[in-house]
């Protein structure tokens, strides 16, 4: 029974490996090489802006910044990031919380007087990489 279970398990993991795939991200747009920039990629509507299923940070280079995500099983995802130019770990807002530091969102769905939202922002990742461009806007 367990090399038929142990049989099984190599077969679920070895399918999820194979259709998992790269998502490799550029951020365009950050203005300095100051700080740092933050992204953070979330696979739910009920988890957006709040709970990041993957999390990055990268130094700030004064242009472009790429990185990839292996192994991303497929879905419905969104991204937000944002220039860190303070590198305080945190999105830094004026004193009615408009942000403060230029911050980006998939598919450019920023919202003028409200925060982005996951059904405007989301993409889909399947079996094959992928790319994706985030424009930091100040």
């Amino acid at each position: 029974m367990w090399k038929f279970l142990g049989a099984g398990l190599l077969t679920l993991l070895l399918a999820t490996a194979a259709s998992a795939a790269d998502l490799t991200v550029t951020i365009g747009g950050v203005k300095n090489s100051n700080g740092s920039v933050a992204a953070a990629l979330f696979n739910s509507e009920a988890d957006f802006r709040k709970t990041p299923f993957s999390a990055f940070r990268i130094k700030a280079s004064g242009g472009p910044v790429s990185f990839t995500i292996h192994n991303l099983p497929p879905g419905k995802y969104a991204m937000t990031a944002y220039h860190d130019e303070n590198d305080n770990g945190k999105l830094d807002t004026d004193l009615v919380g408009a942000p403060s530091e230029g911050y980006g969102v998939s598919n450019d769905a920023r919202e003028a007087a409200a925060p982005p939202q996951f059904s405007k922002a989301a993409f889909d990742a399947g079996d094959q990489n992928k790319s994706i461009t985030i424009k930091i806007a100040y």
